[in-house]
């Protein structure tokens, strides 16, 4: 086994086995560590000796014979954005610099109780708030497949991490594109729920104890370089938590097994007035052929009657609002209120929408953002796409969508444009189908050849 790049679901079974240890396994992604991070820049906190210890706890599980998690032994990183106990918290601002949580959040906690070996933190946008992972605490994350360009954000360093081989496995967090878009630059899968699917509680540093804000809209997710593990993760830390109670007591069904003769599936190259490199909707288009010859029944999409332009200043507003509910002393406050369900009507319509596009199909196929990695640049400058200068604002529009309207989103590696950079589209489902979603995705990786390793690494 090439341990560094094994799957998650394949490093547990061999440990399980006893044909490694998690000692073993844990040596080879922290030399893996060694070895590339100081010029990639994912990695940001690390525990090693801290993790040396829960990874010889795991081998004397097993030889005692006790029962075992199906992360039993794995090590794996977290976006440095989870409160977890004993360890960091910072989202790359320098308050909170020397903040640790008093207990982990309920996430990493699952992660734990599955067996997993917490090792360390992946960096973010400052705040998560950027497209690209800088801050001023760790610096900048680089582009594995060209350090010149950006890995994306804000869970850049998750991606970047997957990508490498420093991580098996990686939790984001996706509001506005954030686990998708820096997973389509690295070449990884990544997943964006249904929104309320996965518990937010902790998901965000918090030394003042303030009441949670962001409570729409932004969604915990994993990244992983196979379909399988995808849906392994997310099958670990989905539903109901006893924290969060926005959360859906829907069942959290394993992945499907499906064929695509079965499928419909709508193709959008582009949506109205947002652009797109050419060379991401010829690959929709020529995956769409692919689907066609495998027998998927393929249609373009007639997509919802909407300004989506407009849906993104409003799912912008409302972040807005958030922003605003959680400084007491805001002088816009007091109009907060009016404006949010005057807010949450308009979303209802968009969600609606896209309800009633989803009765018709399957899934949809679309670019995950207007351009492939970027190289790294001040946040606003606009972006060169074929020649034209398009607005920085705009990156994540794609991804965004789906984040104002609620439905499940992921990320799959679709080959490199002609700068060798990795071309990531994006499948939408009906909202609460993660399991069909993630059948449909693994249905189609022998199309596209899914992770290739980055040269190098």
């Amino acid at each position: 086994m090439d341990l560094a790049f094994s799957s998650t679901i394949k490093l547990a079974a061999a440990i399980a086995a006893r044909n490694i240890s998690a000692v073993e396994a844990l040596e080879v992604h922290l030399a893996q560590i060694d070895r590339h991070n100081g010029a990639v820049n994912a990695v940001v906190i690390l525990d090693r000796e801290g993790a040396r210890e829960r990874a010889k706890e795991a081998d004397a599980v097993l030889a005692r014979g006790d029962a075992l998690g199906p992360l039993h032994g794995v090590p794996f990183t977290l976006k440095d954005m989870h409160e977890t106990a004993g360890m960091k918290t910072t989202v790359g601002f320098p308050p909170f610099a020397d903040y640790t949580a008093k207990a982990d959040s309920p996430v990493v906690v699952r992660l734990k109780t599955a067996g997993g070996v917490l090792v360390g933190k992946t960096n973010v946008a400052t705040m998560l708030g950027d497209w690209q992972s800088d801050n001023p605490l760790f610096g900048r994350t680089g582009n594995p497949w060209n350090l010149d360009r950006t890995a994306g954000g804000s869970s850049g360093g998750a991606a970047a991490a997957v990508a490498t081989g420093m991580t098996p496995f990686e939790v984001g967090t996706d509001m506005q594109d954030s686990i998708r878009l820096p997973a389509s630059f690295c070449g990884v899968y990544g997943l964006k729920p249904t929104e309320h699917r996965i518990s937010l509680a902790g998901a965000f540093p918090d030394p003042g104890g303030a009441a949670r804000s962001v409570r729409l809209m932004s969604c915990l997710g994993p990244l992983a370089r196979t379909v399988e593990d995808l849906a392994l993760i997310h099958q670990i830390i989905a539903g109901p938590d006893g924290s969060d109670t926005d959360l859906a007591p829907v069942p959290v069904e394993p992945m499907e097994t499906l064929n695509l003769k079965s499928l419909r599936i709508a193709i959008a190259a582009t949506f109205p007035g947002f652009p797109v490199a050419g060379e991401i909707s010829a690959t929709v288009e020529n995956l769409a052929r692919q689907l066609q010859g495998e027998g998927a029944t393929v249609e373009e999409a007639k997509l919802p009657k909407l300004d989506l332009h407009d849906d993104l200043e409003q799912g912008g507003e409302l972040i807005g609002m958030m922003l605003e509910a959680a400084q007491p002393e805001s002088p816009e406050q007091p109009s907060t209120v009016s404006r949010w369900f005057e807010a949450l009507a308009r979303r209802d319509r968009s969600i609606l929408a896209w309800d009633r596009f989803f009765v018709d199909c399957d899934a949809l196929l679309c670019p995950v953002a207007m351009c492939t990695a970027f190289p790294h640049c001040e946040p606003g400058t606009p972006i060169n796409v074929d020649g034209k200068q398009q607005s920085y604002w705009i990156l994540p529009a794609y991804g965004a969508v789906f984040n104002y309207s609620g439905h499940p989103a992921l990320s799959m590696p679709c080959g490199q444009d002609s700068n060798g950079l990795p071309i990531g589209l994006q499948l939408v489902g009906k909202r609460w189908s993660e399991s069909r979603l993630l059948g449909i995705a693994k249905a189609i990786e022998p199309l596209t050849g899914g992770f290739r390793r980055p040269p190098g690494y």
